[in-house]
């Protein structure tokens, strides 16, 4: 039996135009929002930047393959991890099906990650993925965008996550984040954006459809129930905690 009030059609219509109101409202704010980082002041970039590629050594601005604009998605896929991050995966997930229209509206998307080029390879052929996805490892890349973090810094120190500095021991050797750069015509490189924890969340296409449907994303915390896409049970239904999503 449902928890929640069964009403007349006219009611829920009533109830539903309401709510409508505030999803304009919050619309408008997201449009405003993205306006504002527009706007945001640019970095110039000028360390070089190497990473190994499926076709040899490429510098960042290689990574651009013709195009203006990059997007890197830092993947958490660090060089002793035996897999990648599950919810980075589960993010990843949605980036193939994107790639044609982000590639003709001159936009770059590559992952990156610390790991050796080999054990990016073989987990990418494993989840069937087909976006580029390059190897930081041995370069400054992943510590200069705070994405990386040496093992005194998290047993004895701070670490800088997310534009705040938060204690080693609530930090892991590799985090989860996103960085957005422009090339000029000249070849001059600038850091533009970067986003980190769940600022990538409206990246997740599923997450947003769950959250029209009934019982919403249903998790304890957040995405608790997400699972890499070869390790879910095979039955169709999945119950869970419901709940409401961490911060």
């Amino acid at each position: 039996m449902t928890a929640h009030p069964v009403v007349s059609r006219e009611e829920w219509l009533a109830a539903r135009k309401a709510l409508l109101v505030k999803e304009k409202e919050a619309t408008r704010a997201r449009d405003r929002l993205n306006a504002e980082r527009l706007a945001l002041p640019w970095v110039r970039v000028d360390k070089p930047y190497e990473f190994d590629t499926p076709q040899g050594r490429k510098s960042l601005a290689d990574l651009f393959a013709g195009r203006s604009q990059l997007i890197v998605y830092h993947f958490m896929l660090g060089p002793d991890w035996t897999a990648g991050c599950t919810g980075c995966s589960f993010l990843a997930d949605h980036f193939d099906g994107a790639l044609p229209h982000l590639e003709h509206h001159d936009v770059t998307l590559t992952a990156v990650s610390r790991a050796p080029l080999a054990k990016i390879e073989a987990y990418k052929t494993r989840m069937g993925w087909r976006f580029p996805w390059v190897s930081s490892h041995g370069s400054d890349f992943n510590f200069d965008y705070h994405v990386s973090f040496e093992p005194a810094a998290l047993k004895n120190g701070a670490v800088f996550y997310n534009f705040r500095e938060i204690p080693g021991s609530e930090a892991n050797d590799e985090l989860p984040g996103l960085s957005a750069f422009h090339k000029d015509e000249d070849g001059t490189i600038f850091h533009t954006y970067s986003n980190y924890a769940r600022g990538g969340e409206e990246m997740i296409g599923t997450l947003m459809i769950l959250d029209l449907a009934p019982k919403g994303r249903n998790e304890g915390s957040t995405m608790d129930f997400v699972r890499r896409r070869d390790e879910y049970e095979s039955k169709s239904a999945h119950a869970c905690c419901g709940g409401a999503a961490t911060a």
